[in-house]
């Protein structure tokens, strides 16, 4: 059987969708079971988890292809993105008029699978990678010990030990929560973890990540959005892209009312035809007709030649269209890519514009602390003399201060003065967030859910006051 890392390999190299469905074949259970429990058995949310994780894979594939096995990336990636789906849902629950719950149509059970079901996942994801990996592949998967033994890089026994060490990690955390299995927990994990996802899923899966991951574009963005003239460059092909394709519009609504003429006469000469063979079915002996009829006979086998020709030229037209349909579909798709690198290089230059900004401010905050007695300022209204014009820029209105008042020569270098009240997303997806550091330096940090808590956990901004502008909210 080909492994993960070179399905994914190939896909990423030639674009095969066949190599890109068998992946999700393969893994689409053990994502779409995951993501069901996390959300609590919704079928519709588990299936927008596994479009998300596959799509991802797909953007992905050729950062993800040095993975020998994709089982631990791809649990991982559907436990954080049915947590953003639950966040997602929890948020408008809170905005509806009533706070009214569903009732479940799960009744109480004292059976193993339904105390472990629910925190299952948070529970793996307290174990190392390495751990949460082996139990993945012995009962997730049912792989053999031999062939973790060859995914590790161990001997058999060797992988034995550590899914056993693994497993017993698992039921330390799940007795701190207060559960205690009756039943072996291997054999409860093997028979409940993996549930086989819907039937037409895997299809509808494919077709949206491959439309959704556009593979090539990326090195295409990289390419144009490194200089302004590119970025030039991207406009004008923008532009063209969008003239051709109405001239190629133009083009095949002509051709169709040109196929359309063809078939009405190609109608009224078959009907002249049959009529003919009526007339030579009566008449029965060609040599007794008249020279009127004759003559008639020999128009109308001329005109039987002519419907041939037709008919003959109506096939060399409908494969031209279908030529210039597909020509068509070709030039949406590139003009699609030229408008995603258009908005991802103006939100670069947005950023850039930001960055600058906020580098300026770093240094104005500065320089009122050296003229206030060493202590960094709390708002910008303070330092309107040490900002000049900037003061008014609209691109401060985003700017918020953070461990106000501190002393300008702290020795946490990394501790952030200043940094965006709302982060920003790109067209790409990812969330963006300038900080600005104590020591002046501008840094961008980016989340893949708006999530900036990892970046900032280092008592970053935990221990001061916050302070925003009044227009924010």
């Amino acid at each position: 059987m080909t492994p993960d890392c070179e399905l994914l390999r190939q896909f990423a190299r030639t674009n095969s969708e066949d190599a890109f469905a068998e992946l999700v074949r393969r893994r689409l259970n053990l994502v779409y079971s995951a993501a069901l429990r996390q959300v609590n058995g919704d079928e519709h949310l588990a299936k927008d988890v596994a479009q998300t994780v596959f799509s991802d894979l797909a953007r992905k594939a050729s950062s993800l292809s040095r993975y020998e096995n994709l089982s631990g990336w791809l649990y991982t990636s559907a436990h954080f993105a049915a947590a953003k789906v639950i966040r997602g849902e929890n948020r408008r629950r809170e905005r509806e008029v009533t706070f009214m719950r569903e009732t479940t149509n799960e009744t109480g059970s004292a059976g193993d699978w339904d105390k472990m079901r629910s925190v299952l996942d948070e529970a793996m994801h307290e174990l190392k990678q390495a751990e949460r990996e082996a139990i993945l592949l012995r009962y997730f998967e049912d792989r053999p010990f031999g062939q973790l033994g060859a995914t590790f890089g161990l001997n058999e026994n060797a992988a034995r030990m550590r899914v056993e060490r693994a497993l017993e990690k698992l039921r330390g955390i799940f007795a701190r929560r207060g559960i205690v299995t009756v039943g072996a927990l291997a054999s409860v994990i093997s028979a409940n973890a993996v549930q086989l996802a819907p039937a037409n899923l895997a299809a509808a899966v494919t077709t949206t990540s491959l439309a959704a991951a556009e593979t090539g574009t990326l090195t295409l963005i990289k390419i144009m959005i490194t200089t302004k003239l590119k970025l030039a460059c991207s406009a004008l092909a923008v532009a063209g892209a969008a003239a051709a394709f109405a001239v190629q519009q133009h083009s095949q609504n002509k051709m169709r009312a040109e196929n359309e003429s063809l078939r009405q006469q190609i109608t009224q000469l078959q009907a002249d035809n049959e009529n003919v063979s009526n007339r030579l079915a009566e008449a029965g002996d060609t040599q007794k007709l008249s020279d009127d009829q004759f003559n008639e006979l020999l128009r109308l086998r001329g005109e039987v030649g002519m419907l041939r020709q037709q008919t003959n030229e109506l096939a060399g037209l409908r494969d031209e269209n279908q030529q210039l349909q597909e020509a068509a579909t070709r030039l949406q798709v590139s003009n699609n890519r030229m408008q995603f690198a258009d908005s991802l290089s103006k939100f670069k230059a947005n950023e850039n514009k930001v960055v600058s900004a906020m580098k300026e401010v770093g240094l104005a905050d500065r320089l009122y602390a050296g003229d206030n007695n060493n202590q960094y300022a709390f708002s910008l209204e303070q330092m309107t003399n040490e900002l000049g014009s900037l003061y008014n820029s609209p691109l401060l209105d985003n700017v918020e201060f953070v461990n106000v008042g501190i002393a300008s020569a702290t020795q946490n270098v990394f501790m952030i003065t200043l940094r965006e009240h709302n982060p920003r997303q790109s067209p790409d997806g990812t969330w963006h967030r300038a900080y600005c550091l104590v020591d002046g330096s501008v840094q961008t940090a980016v989340s893949s859910d708006g999530n900036f808590a990892s970046y900032e956990r280092y008592d970053y901004a935990s221990k001061g006051t916050i302070y925003s502008p009044p227009n924010q909210n």
